[in-house]
C-alpha cells in the first residue's frame, strides 16, 4: 500500500541575483514499511525534499500526496493538524523539550491528539522500552547522552503511529557506537511497527542498512534502487 506519492515536484528559490532549482521534477512513491535513504552531496536537495514531504515547505509545482490527501490543498491550520496525526519527525539536533522528562516528551504528541491517559501511558512505556530506555522514563534531556536523546526522539516520532517517519541526518551528532545502536533500534521498529522510514543522510552506516537508496544530484533523482538485506 502506498503511504506517500510525489508527482513532478519542483521547488524553486528566486532571488534578485539567482534562481535555484532545489528540487527538480521529482516523482516518487513509498510503500508501507519501507526503509529508504535519500543520499547525495551537500546542496543536492535532500533536506529540501524532506521538508516538502513533511509539509514543512510547499512545492513550487507538483503534488505531494499522503494517504490520499494533497498537502498543498490544505489550509495552514489543517496542515499542522495533518502533520500531527500522520507524519513523525526525527531531527539531527534531537529537538526534545528540555523541561520535560523522556516520558513527557514522548507522551506530548498523544496529549495533543487527545489520547486517553491510560492508552498514552501504555504506548509511552512500550516505546521507551523498545528503544532501551525503560529505566530512564523520568530523566530530562540534560541527564541523557546524545544517543539516548535521539532514541527518545525516535520514540516520540512513532508515538502517534504515523504513516511514515522522516529522519534528517539522525546520526550526524552521534559517536559510532551510539549511531550503530540507534540504527539497530530503528530497523527493529520499522519491522515491528510496520512503519515507513525515510532518511536524508551522508552516513554510510545508514546507507548500508537501507533497503532502498535514492540518489539526488542538483535536485534530480539520478538513481533509485532497492537492496536485498
Amino acid at each position: 500500500m502506498k503511504v506517500l506519492e510525489l508527482k513532478n515536484v519542483n521547488k524553486i528559490y528566486n532571488s534578485s541575483e539567482i534562481k535555484v532549482h532545489a528540487v527538480n521534477n521529482v516523482t516518487l512513491d513509498f510503500e508501507e514499511a519501507e526503509f529508504a535513504a535519500i543520499v547525495g552531496p551537500s546542496g543536492s536537495g535532500k533536506t529540501t525534499l524532506l521538508n516538502l514531504i513533511g509539509g514543512l515547505d510547499m512545492p513550487s509545482s507538483g503534488e505531494i500526496i499522503v494517504g490520499g490527501t494533497i498537502l498543498s490543498e490544505l489550509k495552514p491550520s489543517q496542515l499542522i493538524d495533518f502533520r500531527l496525526h500522520n507524519i513523525g519527525f526525527v531531527f539531527q539536533s534531537f529537538n526534545l523539550i528540555p523541561v520535560l522528562t523522556a516520558r513527557e516528551n514522548v507522551e506530548l504528541i498523544m496529549v495533543l491528539q487527545k489520547w486517553p491517559e491510560n492508552k498514552r501511558n501504555l504506548r509511552t512505556i512500550e516505546l521507551l522500552n523498545a528503544v532501551g530506555l525503560g529505566d530512564r522514563l523520568n530523566s530530562r534531556p540534560a541527564r541523557l547522552s546524545g544517543g539516548e536523546q535521539q532514541r527518545v526522539a525516535v520514540a516520540r516520532a512513532l508515538a502517534s503511529k504515523p504513516k511514515f517517519v522522516l529522519a534528517d541526518e539522525p546520526t550526524a551528532n552521534l559517536d559510532s557506537k551510539s549511531a550503530a545502536t540507534l540504527l539497530e533500534i530503528m530497523v527493529n521498529l520499522n519491522r515491528e511497527e510496520n512503519v515507513t522510514f525515510i532518511f536524508s543522510t551522508h552516513d554510510p552506516r545508514v546507507v548500508k542498512m537501507a533497503r532502498r537508496i535514492i540518489i539526488l544530484e542538483d535536485g534530480k533523482i539520478v538513481s533509485d534502487e532497492k537492496q536485498c538485506q
